[in-house]
């Protein structure tokens, strides 16, 4: 049987993955949080999987210790706020995979078993609008503002509550 780590903070999401993904064979635990998963007994995991936003703490900064705590053959990033520069990003820090929520089961399940690879990029195959363009834009100079809200305010030039309100806006993708 498979083992696989669900760290979500979404109550819901994280009790309907592990029931679906429990009824394809595979032996699910659950984490809210990154002290629940840290916490979390060793032994190795066939795969993690393993929200972008946890509250208030990336899940991007968990990659590297989930990786090294458990050696993982699959760790896939999962979030509603899909960009290319969080994508590059959990790629660069040791993900395997990147998902955009909602996630289809069928493209997970072949993640999860090693027959297929998914589609990372978010913006593969279609033009790119304005508003994803602006999206992709408020996330990279996130990125290389460690998360710092007004601070990449200050370097994009605009007030910090204008920068909150797009942030709070569902990704356009």
């Amino acid at each position: 049987m498979t083992r696989l780590l669900l760290i979500d903070d979404d109550a819901l999401f994280r009790d309907l993955m592990t029931r679906r993904l429990g009824r394809e064979g595979f032996e699910v635990s659950a984490c809210a949080d990154a002290a629940d998963a840290l916490a979390f007994d060793p032994e190795p995991l066939d795969a993690i999987l393993l929200d972008l936003m946890l509250g208030e703490r990336s899940g991007l900064d968990l990659i590297a210790e989930l990786k090294q705590r458990f050696q993982p053959r699959e760790l896939v990033v999962l979030t509603g706020y899909a960009s290319i520069a969080t994508t590059v990003e959990a790629m660069k820090r040791g993900a395997t995979n990147y998902l955009a929520k909602p996630v289809d089961l069928t493209q997970l399940l072949k993640v999860l078993r090693g027959s297929d690879v998914a589609q990372t990029a978010p913006l593969a195959g279609r033009h790119v609008t304005p508003a994803e363009l602006e999206w992709e834009h408020l996330q990279r100079v996130l990125l290389e503002h460690d998360g710092n809200i007004s601070s990449t305010a200050r370097a994009l030039g605009m007030h910090r509550r204008t920068l909150q309100r797009k942030l709070k806006k569902h990704s356009p993708f």
